[in-house]
């Protein structure tokens, strides 16, 4: 006769009892989910790992340093079993029968009364998988569809025709550095919420590929202007769209605050009454040196970075960078949308006691199928830029750390 199959059930812990026997690996895999729960965790064993420890220590859990013993489980609503102890495993699941408690054991699912399914999360929404039966049970098939449905719901291709998710106003994302896979988990599930995508040039181009047809592309670059100014209008049609009960996303690239604008767009917002979400990305500050096989710190090199602006000279009265004290920086100095002015701004930091052999490297197309890297030092670099044809996008990393790592990535 077939075994029947586990019913499957949502445990609400807050403020009940919880006994875990046993501070190993398992513990440590399962104790974080019950305390987000809001559990009233008892662990008894007599060693824990230091994750566990560090669990007790904070209070999140309580703890007794001893083995099992006869009555641990008196009150409790759910027990963890997890010892290496064979006899005492069997005890405790024998308490937790008597008692009534429903039961998870890690060595023998056979003897137990509840099994732990494969979790994950996704926008307030739970995914648990459990195989049918005992017999055959394999975890990591069963992981492996929990993954394949928390991913789907995560970047949209799984999306319930009837039920989608749509909240009108404005997204501002950072889509990241320019390779698609750096886009945040939520940047990529409201793009796939989207019905308008206002997007910047140098926002993932190849995610835009992916949209469903009825969703509208607008190339930032390309809003008339008229009597606007370029954000001001960028502006105007992020309000224009919401205000028509549209979800909008604002695709960046990058980060949304890190020289994006992202502040402009959302006070604009708020002043129209337009509820705003931002999501923030991997900044290429940081990712496309990394890509490129520059750490931005090192130990021993540098233990400060900065970034700046280059797109003003150091000698224009709008620059807002002070320069002198950049140049007496002994860190890394990171220069984003500076191609053009890098002779310029080379010259000042040499002038103002930089060494003309400071290392630097300029990253072109950053993280995507094009990257190139290009290395030079303060003295050389204006000619080299020159030489290589070297166009913007790029970042510019000036320091010692530009040598510590193998330039094989580049």
């Amino acid at each position: 006769m077939a075994e029947n199959p586990a019913y499957p059930v949502g445990l609400r812990l807050t403020g009940r009892k919880v006994v875990v026997l046993g501070g190993g690996q398992v513990a440590q895999r399962r104790l974080p989910a019950l305390i987000a729960a809001g559990a009233d965790v008892l662990l008894v064993s007599p060693e824990a790992t230091p994750s566990v420890e560090a669990m007790a220590d904070a209070g999140e859990i309580t703890w007794r340093r001893r083995p099992y013993a006869e009555g641990d489980l008196e009150e409790a609503w759910y027990a963890l079993i997890a010892t290496s102890d064979a006899d005492a495993n069997t005890r405790a699941s024998a308490e937790a029968e008597r008692h009534r408690v429903w039961c998870v054991r890690s060595d023998d699912a056979d003897a137990a009364t509840a099994w732990t399914p494969a979790t994950g999360h996704s926008e307030g929404v739970t995914v648990a998988v459990l195989t049918t039966n005992a017999k055959g049970r394999d975890p990591r098939h069963t992981a492996a569809i929990r993954d394949a449905v928390v991913e789907g719901l995560r970047d949209g291709t799984l999306v319930a025709p009837h039920y989608r998710t749509r909240t009108p106003g404005v997204a501002l994302v950072g889509g990241g550095p320019g390779d698609p896979d750096l886009i945040t988990v939520r940047g990529r599930r409201l793009l796939a919420e989207a019905d308008v995508v206002i997007a910047d040039r140098l926002g993932p181009r190849d995610l835009l590929a992916e949209l469903p047809p009825h969703v509208e592309i607008i190339d930032a670059a390309k809003i008339p202007y008229g009597r606007f100014m370029a954000q001001e209008a960028i502006n105007n049609a992020l309000i224009e769209h919401a205000k028509q009960g549209k979800s909008v996303v604002r695709l960046k690239g990058g980060d949304p605050y890190v020289f994006g604008r992202g502040m402009e767009e959302l006070h604009a917002l708020a002043e129209a009454g337009i509820p705003c979400t931002v999501v923030p990305g991997i900044s290429s500050s940081i990712s496309v040196p990394g890509a490129a096989g520059i750490p931005v710190t090192h130990r021993g090199v540098a233990h400060e970075f900065t970034v700046v602006s280059g797109h003003v000279a150091p000698d224009d009265e709008r620059s807002l960078v002070d320069w002198p004290a950049l140049a007496r920086l002994t860190g890394t100095l990171v220069i984003l949308m500076g191609v053009d002015k890098i002779g310029k701004i080379a010259d000042t930091l040499v002038a103002h006691g930089k060494s003309p052999d400071t290392p630097v490297a300029l990253v072109q197309e950053g993280t995507t199928a094009a990257q190139r890297r290009v290395d030079a030092t303060l003295a050389t670099v204006a000619e080299v830029v020159v030489a290589e044809d070297v166009k913007p996008p790029a970042v510019i990393v000036v320091g010692e750390v530009v040598a510590v790592g193998p330039q094989t990535l580049a």
